[in-house]
């Protein structure tokens, strides 16, 4: 691909980091508001993690044909399709508030913001040329999901706190959910208005060629299997955060905006540290910022619990979302560097699978955990597992295949 061909996709690259922002906090929304509403109505820890674990579910079933659909299909046909799923599910939620169409709302949403993630990195991935540009690109694209884990659930926690009252109601009532459901109902559409005139990349492999390959001989690659479980620790980090935060929080007695507020700041700093990646990047070989990040974690992880008042809680919330804030466009980086370009959609549909395979399963172990010995203890057994992980991370120096090698068109 020639610089003139790469052009449209980076001076795009704004609308496409708006239309992430807009149907990512669509699912952040959701995922803060839908858990609590649920405490509301009485349901267990065990049945909030049941509902957490949806949101991760569908991507474990459609990241690999989500992959292929866009080595296929491009940008734009995989888009519409997501904004129509997330919408769709969460506008369920506004009519019908109850515990199953929450569930199924949290299968479209979740499905649907995987779909597009895959779809989007791999049309920004495609478009950059070397290792450096790969880390550029990622750093501005990962802005995306930070910013929107900050509006998504501050939005739905003030709608929740103060619509029931505009409507006549009182704090936290079914008529402030609805509101906030609606809300996120509508971010998907500016989605699709953000990224509906973006040029489509030419594919590089037919459906044929495609169809007798398997995305398990990716497999075959030690440094993507390496890569995979990395990524898994840092996941599962993430995946402890936005799922025992709330239970913690509800349990000492705050307010959803106060818990929006904890989630936003870890969501804010993840933001700021990666405004800043484009240019540190430049100076970060990529495994080096990945195992300093599993063991400042592992630190953060087991002073979290310890933090006494919802300030001190939002310290540790900005200094962890400052160290798992940088990890994701390295991560990103290197998997482009190891995959072939042809193949870029199914690698992501492949990582995509494996992080939500887990995140399916932990919010259970999370909720079980929690109910029989304190959520706290979560937070010290995922901490200790990420730092004896980051050994791993060591081992992520050499790509297996250097940049020069990459197949950009």
């Amino acid at each position: 691909m020639t610089p003139t061909d790469t052009a449209a996709p980076r001076h795009q690259l704004p609308r496409l980091i708006g239309g992430h922002i807009c149907l990512h906090a669509c699912m952040a929304g959701l995922r803060m508001a839908a858990p609590l509403l649920a405490l509301t109505q009485g349901y267990s820890a065990l049945a909030v993690g049941l509902l957490m674990a949806l949101f991760a579910l569908t991507q474990v079933f459609l990241a690999l044909p989500a992959g292929r659909y866009a080595d296929r299909h491009g940008l734009r046909r995989p888009m519409v399709l997501s904004v129509i799923a997330a919408s769709g599910g969460t506008a369920l939620a506004v009519v019908f508030p109850v515990f199953p169409v929450l569930c199924l709302a949290a299968l479209l949403s979740g499905g649907a913001t995987g779909a597009a993630s895959i779809t989007l990195q791999r049309h920004v991935g495609r478009a950059a040329r070397d290792a450096a540009e790969l880390r550029q690109v990622f750093s501005w694209l990962s802005i995306g999901p930070a910013t929107s884990n900050f509006l998504g659930p501050l939005l739905a926690g003030l709608l929740i706190d103060h619509a029931g009252v505009w409507l006549g109601g009182q704090a936290g009532d079914l008529g402030g959910y609805r509101s906030a459901f609606l809300l996120m109902a509508l971010l998907p559409l500016l989605t699709w208005w953000l990224v509906r005139h973006t040029p489509d990349l030419p594919s590089q492999a037919s459906a044929a060629e495609q169809g007798r390959r398997r995305a398990w001989d990716l497999l075959r690659d030690p440094m993507m299997r390496r890569l995979l479980l990395v990524n898994w620790f840092l996941s599962s980090c993430w995946d402890v955060h936005t799922f025992v935060l709330p239970v913690l929080g509800y349990e000492r007695g705050y307010s959803a905006s106060t818990i929006g507020m904890l989630l936003g700041s870890f969501a804010i700093a993840a933001t700021v540290v990666r405004l800043l990646m484009p240019w540190l990047s430049r100076h970060l070989r990529e495994w080096v910022v990945i195992s300093s990040a599993m063991l400042a974690t592992a630190l953060l992880f087991g002073l979290y619990p310890l933090m006494p008042s919802a300030l001190a809680m939002g310290v540790c919330s900005v200094l962890l979302g400052l160290v798992l804030g940088s990890v994701q466009p390295m991560i990103m980086s290197t998997l482009h560097q190891i995959t072939p370009a042809d193949r870029h959609g199914e690698a992501l549909g492949l990582r995509l699978m494996s992080l939500n395979g887990s995140s399916v399963l932990m919010p259970l172990l999370f909720g079980s955990i929690g109910t029989v010995v304190g959520v706290s203890i979560v937070f010290w057994v995922v901490g200790a597992a990420v730092g004896l992980g980051s050994r791993t991370a060591w081992t992520l120096r050499a790509p297996a295949h250097p940049p020069a090698d990459r197949r950009t068109g």
